[in-house]
Formats: C-alpha cells, structure tokens, sequence
C-alpha cells in the first residue's frame, strides 16, 4: 500500500491552472501523453509498474 503523503497531495490541488497553460505554451511537449517514455524511459516503465501494483488508502473507500 502506498504511504499517502499531505504535502504532496496538496501541492497537487493547489497548482494554478495558469501555471500549467503558460508551461504548455512554452515547453512542446507538456502534457502530451507519452512524452514520458521519450523524456526518460526507466522512469517511466519504473512508474507504469508501480502504478498497476500499489493501491493508496483512498482506492479502499470506492
């Protein structure tokens, strides 16, 4: 089970729709599904495995 971390979870609320529209202006490839593999390939295989084999204390309550 993964350990749900408060400062994490709440940055990711918080982060200004604004802030991420200027960094899709600027940088081609954000937010593009994919770009991930290109960027770094270990890290994300690293992260397509961890993702389907770890749950987080919310998925229990759905």
């Amino acid at each position: 089970m993964r350990k749900s971390s408060l400062t994490k979870s709440i940055k990711a609320r918080t982060t200004a729709k604004y802030k991420r529209k200027v960094k899709k202006a600027l940088i081609p490839g954000y937010g593009k599904k994919g770009m991930g593999w290109i960027k770094d390939p270990k890290k994300a295989a690293y992260n397509k495995v961890y993702k389907k084999t770890t749950f987080s204390i919310w998925d229990l309550f759905k």
